[in-house]
């Protein structure tokens, strides 16, 4: 059913109360309790489950001393890559989300992955000084905004070399948060491995499908098998955790830091450019100004019929509005109609999503003026949010 009024682009949520670790939270958008007085977003997993004993070196004899000297030496390189990876924060899964902490001033922000995942770099760009989060899926970043875990998320949605993240493109719709800011980040591939192998030494190599894509020269070369695991930093640590000989991960370079994995080739992705661009989300919209340049993101569907889509673009150009992205979904929710067709009997058309960035602030008249001449043929019209772009300066 076609929108009668204007867009309205900001949806309006009530802040929760300053004392909110002070009791519970009852949230009648989302039907969630939250009681902030109970336990940490996420907690370190327990150390080692087997304790060595000590004796103090004073009582020791003399040639003891000398051969745990010699044994220290012998295995330095080892110890290199036995990293204790246990405090290293828990990925926040769907399942965790019964309760929200309040403790600590610093910004939180959600990030799907591991420590040394470039979503993590993302979210540190834009936010420096943050708490970065780490979540197992995208899904659990967005739940983590919705139930107060976190103050934003930030997520993939473009790479320059490997195209859309569906799945983010899907998330948008499905929850009711606003985009409020965009970060573009340079990703540097890495290969890693253990410590004392060398790249030829290597039967295999894993990562995230796109990262291996990215790298398919560099990786053909080599003549590994390639297998794709959910992220590249946890192919890192996957690669360390297991000890795996002749496995490499692509990764970063902070993933071989933390993970303790020497970088065997640095660079290896086929262009150089290789840029990522990131959405932050958050609860509240942003105010949209005209003080700098600002992106605007919309989804709407479209009645079937010739020349629509053209009529829908069309009343951006008439206006002089550049348009930087147009990405289409099908509706899950209605994957085709049935049509009559005098010639053929029936048909079956695609019902699809059109997600469009333009390069306008919502503050300006003419983004105004565009959006209220597409709602009079947009059987549903959406803003995602206004936000400054980022330039990457």
């Amino acid at each position: 059913m076609a929108l009668k009024g204007f867009p309205s682009w900001v949806c309006s949520v009530p802040l929760p109360p300053h004392n909110l670790g002070k009791g519970d939270f009852n949230s009648k958008r989302s039907g969630f309790a939250l009681d902030l007085k109970t336990k940490k977003l996420y907690s370190v997993l327990e150390g080692y489950s087997t304790q060595r004993a000590i004796t103090s070196v004073e009582d020791e004899n003399p040639s003891v001393r000398l051969k745990r000297a010699v044994d220290q030496v012998d295995t330095k390189e080892e110890r290199k890559f036995h990293k204790d990876l246990n405090f290293l924060p828990r990925p926040l899964s769907v399942t965790d989300f019964s309760a929200s902490p309040s403790n600590g001033s610093n910004m939180r922000v959600a990030y799907q992955g591991v420590p040394g995942a470039y979503s993590e770099a993302a979210a540190l760009k834009a936010y420096p000084g943050c708490e970065a989060v780490p979540c197992d899926q995208f899904e659990a970043a967005f739940k983590a905004v919705e139930l107060w875990l976190v103050d934003k998320a930030i997520l993939p949605i473009e790479n320059s070399l490997g195209g859309s993240i569906h799945r983010n493109y899907d998330l948008l719709l499905r929850h009711r948060l606003h985009i409020v800011g965009e970060v573009q980040l340079a990703v540097n591939h890495c290969l890693l491995g253990l410590p004392g192998i060398r790249k030829e030494d290597l039967k295999r190599v894993i990562s995230h499908p796109q990262a291996l894509a990215q790298c398919e020269i560099t990786l053909s070369k080599l003549g590994v098998v390639r297998e794709s695991v959910d992220d590249t930093a946890g192919a890192a640590q996957h690669v360390a955790s297991h000890q795996l000989r002749d496995t490499g991960a692509v990764a970063s370079a902070r993933a071989a830091e933390i993970y303790g994995l020497n970088i065997l080739a640095e660079g290896i992705h086929d262009d150089c450019d290789n840029i990522t661009r990131f959405l932050i989300l958050a609860r509240e919209p942003i105010l949209a100004k005209t003080d700098r340049p600002f992106k605007t993101s919309i989804v709407f569907t479209l009645e079937e019929g010739p020349g629509v889509l053209f009529k829908a673009l069309a009343v951006f150009a008439l206006r002089d509005i550049n348009l930087t992205k147009i990405e289409s979904r099908p509706q899950k929710k209605r994957p085709f109609r049935v049509v009559d067709d005098s010639n053929n009997g029936t048909a079956k058309y695609f019902d699809y999503l059109f997600y469009i960035d333009f390069e306008a602030s919502m503050a300006e008249r003419r983004s105004q003026s565009a959006l209220g001449h597409l709602q009079e043929f947009a059987t549903f019209l959406r803003v995602l949010g206004s936000y400054p772009m980022d330039t990457m300066s």
